[in-house]
């Protein structure tokens, strides 16, 4: 699949020094910074979702409950 984005010189220019930096091509750059963008609002979506599951229900275990429950 090919996708194609525009970009002011100013734009490339910091696109490209990225890459440069990273040592990795403008494309493998912009793919690693947009999965990592999703991956990262991911993990905050998650974590709001354990924040209200655990403000609903505040019961905390012990290492070593958890490890009885898991059968550790």
């Amino acid at each position: 699949m090919v996708v194609s984005i525009r970009m002011t010189d100013e734009e490339k220019q910091l696109a490209d020094a990225y890459a440069a930096l990273n040592g990795v091509s403008l494309s493998e750059a912009i793919k690693r910074a947009y999965f990592e963008k999703i991956e990262e609002e991911y993990d905050v979506i998650l974590a709001d979702a354990a924040l209200k599951e655990y403000e609903e229900n505040p019961k905390t275990y012990t290492l070593d409950e958890l490890m009885k429950e898991l059968g550790l």
